[in-house]
């Protein structure tokens, strides 16, 4: 795009090519546009006026994901090598203030030091590094250094440096003997729910009522929950807030007291409107597992322990008044009118404390595995109890178990060119089971799609492979012979219009590849109904899309 002052010097004499200036006040425009007819008609209008390439990138602006290997990390570093300033400096800045815009001005006016946190802008998540056994989370919070695997968790696994670690775990690893079943670790122990990881910020006096949830991926999601939303906006009447909750959105069976499959909740996410229908049917609660802002400042540098002290003390003062009805009269906009008697006109409970206690063992946390899945959850989540609160990383303080269901022998149909460093590379891969287990020539039906687990070289020899074996070229995606056979590990079946079987895997990743396997010898939709009915978090039914 051009500079305001290239535009000038060139004339105007035609319409084609946009300058900054246009497109920034567009964007604002549209930011503040009442209507869906109104935006349409302004985006409508730039591309109208862009050149080709420039609509290519203004789409890719739009979408947010710009897919040309430039992150939001990559230009903080720009500014501190440009600013001669700490990159960390520089991030924490933005961090605070969600504008890299002022962290220019601050870096080279330097008073980064100055910027302050304000609410409403979602912060980073801290994430979970995965394992498959108690034995090897003990071993990661106790080895010296600790192990963590990369891809596939049957390849092999490399060392890595405590030095990724959080100052005040890294002196407890360093201190800690080596790994064994019966090595004593200080961690909490979590159920891990099979819901939407979200933030929620509210409580801020001078917005009252004003609540924002966002996903993990930073997407502002909180018309999709407008009970939530009704139940959280009652903090500031409180004095309690500001608040920055992080926690997971839940689809919640109240009578019996217990998290609905993700399979029912995935129903809600993304909707735009909310009816009644889907409250009463799929009604939700946020489990709060942690408190990242409270008493005007951010607690990311307390450890744990304390942070969960914190929390309990917030929800005690809480828990009674962020509640909200199961649905409210629609006639009258705005209105929190409850359509249904007492008891539950005063409104359910919304706000709820994930429960949480120390575990030492691998033992004690193989129990817990087990008591999470009896009670319909995915796994458990162990979390060293003096760590930090690290946004958007995803280190070794905080671990994930949750093993495989099973696993099926599927054969490939189709390839999708993957994105970064794998563009140009067919590394997205669907494939089937088939359909009857009579005989073995019943109809190949699709069940899923995976792109992780293969090594760079097994990507690029089976790239080539189906490059050659092309059945149908739809550019970004191919049709393949169906001749190879890979092996799929998953955690979920779940019904599924998306796919011929009537099924889809959750979180999918291959194995292996099977060569050594026949197509004939492929699982069937019969195991794969079997595996579903397995279950003990499968939906006891799914709801229609015409609620």
């Amino acid at each position: 795009m051009k500079t305001p002052a290239e535009a000038t010097e060139e004339g105007r004499e035609t319409d084609s090519g946009l300058t900054l200036e246009e497109v920034a006040e567009a964007f604002a425009a549209i930011a503040v546009a009442r209507t869906t007819a109104q935006r349409a008609a302004l985006v409508e209008g730039l591309l109208r006026r862009a050149t080709p390439l420039e609509a290519k990138y203004l789409l890719k602006l739009m979408l947010g994901d710009m897919r040309i290997g430039v992150k939001q990390s990559l230009v903080e570093e720009a500014i501190g090598v440009a600013a001669n300033v700490p990159v960390a400096d520089v991030r924490h800045a933005v961090m605070l203030e969600a504008d890299l815009v002022s962290a220019v001005q601050r870096a080279f006016a330097g008073t980064l030091e100055e910027a302050r946190m304000r609410l409403f802008h979602p912060l980073g998540f801290m994430l979970a590094s995965p394992v498959d056994s108690p034995e090897e989370a003990v071993e990661r919070f106790t080895s010296k250094p600790p192990v963590v695997r990369t891809g596939n968790p049957r390849r092999n696994s490399k060392k890595v440096d405590t030095k990724e670690l959080p100052e005040s775990v890294a002196e407890k690893v360093e201190a800690l003997p080596q790994a064994g079943v019966s090595a004593h670790i200080a961690a909490f122990l979590e159920d891990k729910y099979d819901g939407m990881r979200a933030q929620v910020h509210c409580g801020d006096p001078t917005q009252p009522g004003r609540v924002s949830i966002y996903s993990r991926n930073r997407e502002d999601v909180t018309e999709s929950y407008p009970d939530l939303a009704e139940a959280f906006a009652e903090v500031s009447s409180t004095g309690v807030g500001p608040l920055i909750f992080d926690g997971e959105i839940l689809g919640w069976d109240f009578r019996e007291g217990r998290a609905l499959p993700f399979a029912v909740l995935g129903q809600r996410i993304g909707r735009k409107r909310v009816s009644n229908a889907w409250r009463e049917q799929v009604p939700v609660i946020f489990m709060a597992f942690d408190l990242i802002f409270a008493d005007g400042q951010l607690l990311l540098h307390l450890p744990l322990r304390e942070r969960r002290n914190r929390l309990e003390a917030v929800l005690e003062q809480l828990v009674a008044t962020v509640r909200s009805p199961l649905s409210v009269d629609e006639r009258k906009k705005g209105a929190q009118e409850v359509m249904f008697a007492e008891p539950e006109s005063e409104g359910l409970e919304r706000l709820m404390l994930a429960p949480s206690r120390l575990v030492e063992s691998a033992e004690d946390i193989d129990r817990a595995y087990a008591d999470a899945r009896a009670r319909a959850n995915e796994g458990v989540m162990l979390k060293a109890a003096d760590s930090i609160y690290q946004p958007g990383r995803r280190g070794l303080a905080w671990l994930k178990l949750k093993r495989e269901l099973a696993t099926l022998d599927v054969v490939v149909t189709g390839a999708e060119f993957g994105h970064g460093k794998r563009a140009g590379i067919l590394s997205d891969y669907t494939f089937a089971v088939r359909g009857s287990q009579h005989g073995t020539t019943g109809e190949l039906l699709n069940v899923g799609k995976a792109y992780s687990g293969l090594i760079d070289a097994e990507i690029a020899s089976l790239s080539e492979w189906m490059m050659e074996h092309t059945l149908e070229d739809h550019g970004y995606f191919r049709t393949v012979e169906p001749l190879r056979v890979l092996e799929v590990a998953f955690n979920n079946v779940m019904r599924s219009d998306r796919h011929s079987s009537g099924f889809a895997l959750r979180f999918p990743r291959i194995v292996r590849i099977r060569d050594d396997k026949p197509v004939s010898e492929i699982d069937t939709v019969d195991r794969v109904e079997e595996i579903y009915q397995s279950q003990v978090d499968k939906p006891v039914e799914l709801l229609n899309d015409e609620a």
